[in-house]
């Protein structure tokens, strides 16, 4: 049998490749300043993401309370129209205006006194 190049190992080969060679020192703390950095870009993402959570949330809170406090006005509106709808139907029923059999633009300088009784 013919002998060829010695057997090396598939983990000896990558040991030994040009893109894994061993550290040196100053590689060694490249790696670790820019790990360190990494790390800090990281822990900064983080916390700027909660700032603004937590600025959605204060909003939301604000809006919340805008929102029932523009609610409780709608509400009191509403009671107040239908309060001054039951005045003007009971106002209705007895105006002299509505009442008066005349046309208004027969009357002269002032309706109200023609139609009044006398």
């Amino acid at each position: 049998m013919s002998q060829g190049p010695p057997a090396v190992s598939v983990l000896q080969r990558s040991v030994d490749a040009p893109g894994n060679q061993p550290q040196s020192p100053k590689d060694d703390d490249r790696k670790v300043r820019r790990r360190e950095k990494n790390r800090v870009a990281a822990q900064r993402s983080r916390k700027k993401q909660t700032q603004k959570a937590d600025k959605l949330h204060e909003e939301h809170e604000s809006l919340e309370q805008e929102n029932s406090v523009l609610r409780r006005e709608i509400a009191k509106l509403k009671e107040e129209l239908r309060h001054l709808s039951e005045a003007l139907k009971e106002h209705e029923k007895m105006c002299p205006l509505l009442l008066c059999p005349m046309n208004f633009v027969q009357l002269r300088s002032d309706p109200v006194a023609s139609c009044l009784p006398r």
